[in-house]
């Protein structure tokens, strides 16, 4: 409990516009059960289907206006096991707990996709209690958007948090185990807010794949529209998708005669496809590989990734010496955060190869 008598909140989160998370949720929207695990960085999101899928998106804390964590005093044992091998390790532990992501993303949604607010629409003000400031605050809010860069921060005004810019703003809180997330949405002052208390659940184990734990045989940075643009050409009935990388042709061969530098062949119930990547910077813009690697995954599972892609600018595959594939999916922010720093979030897939080829 606070000085004040009210709970004190595991994590507190703000956010001048939701669509870029929005975003990033939907991008691992293809399952509904989530474990959404907070640290001092920022949140995770983690879905997973058939023991051989798993999804993160990475949300980190420079993302939101406004960010507050505050662990648990007993963090549970199973946030501690399901902790991804990935995540930088944090001072303490993640706060972890499951939610329906569907339920999630329609709160998120609840006035539509956002950014139809009018220029001339008064700021948004989160309520503080103070109605004497707030009102100050609303009948100067015309004159506060020439002036704002020359105030300081005011307690209870939404811009303080989330600027000027249009779109649903969005308030996200979370006391601890046995609470609901609660999610605070609002359009404008004048307009209507809407409350969601979502119910959370402890956090079950989650599949463990550690990519690191063999060596990577194949690593490739490609754009994301490469991949996105071969997935969607393909024919949905296609059951398997192989991955094949070659090492560069030695000495001064052509790359005309020299075999693609990564190719896909999918196979399906009318036939099979193959799409080849040559050794061009403009298509692959890394590609180590040292000798050829052949690895075929269920097709369903890769396809899942179509979404991310969809908002995704780069892509790192890489397959490890075991044949888990890992995606690492680059989200740009709508627009650069303060200080300088990259907090561009990013979605990783990784995925178990079928059992004949492992």
């Amino acid at each position: 409990m606070s000085d004040d008598g009210e709970v004190d909140k595991v994590l507190t989160a703000s956010v001048h516009d939701v669509k870029y998370v929005m975003g990033l949720l939907r991008g691992v929207q293809f399952e509904n059960r989530a474990t959404i695990r907070a640290t001092s960085g920022g949140l995770s999101v983690t879905v997973e289907e058939a023991r051989t899928l798993l999804a993160t998106a990475f949300i980190f804390k420079g993302i939101f206006d406004e960010y507050s964590y505050h662990p648990e005093a007993e963090p549970s044992s199973q946030a501690q096991s399901s902790q991804p091998a990935s995540q930088p390790q944090e001072e303490g532990e993640p706060t972890a707990f499951e939610v329906p992501l569907n339920t999630l993303i329609e709160c998120l949604s609840i006035f539509g996709n956002a950014g139809s607010s009018s220029s001339n629409t008064k700021h948004r003000l989160w309520h503080t209690g103070n109605s004497d400031q707030e009102d100050n605050q609303e009948e100067g809010s015309s004159n506060r958007a020439n002036s704002r860069q020359n105030k300081g921060p005011a307690n209870g005004r939404i811009d303080q948090y989330f600027g000027g810019d249009k779109g649903t703003g969005m308030r996200l809180s979370y006391v601890g185990a046995g609470h609901p997330l609660t999610l605070f949405m609002a359009e404008d002052a004048s307009g209507p807010t809407a409350t969601c208390e979502i119910t959370t659940f402890e956090a079950e184990p989650m599949l463990e794949l550690d990519f690191l734990e063999s060596p990577t045989v194949l690593k490739i940075i490609l754009k994301s529209s490469w991949l996105r643009d071969a997935l969607s050409e393909l024919d949905p009935t296609c059951e398997r998708l192989t991955i094949i990388g070659n090492p560069p042709p030695p000495g001064r061969v052509a790359r005309v005669s020299g075999p693609p530098r990564l190719r896909l062949q999918a196979v399906g119930t009318f036939g099979s496809t193959e799409m080849d990547y040559p050794s061009d910077k403009e298509v692959l813009e890394t590609c180590d590989c040292e000798q050829q690697v052949r690895f075929s995954y269920v097709f369903k599972h890769i396809a899942c990734a179509s979404r991310a892609l969809q908002n995704s600018t780069k892509t790192s595959l890489r397959i490890n010496e075991e044949g888990m594939l890992s995606l690492q999916l680059i989200m740009p922010t709508a627009r650069p955060r303060h200080g300088g720093n990259n907090t561009d979030g990013f979605i990783e897939f990784r995925c178990l190869p079928l059992d004949d080829d492992s």
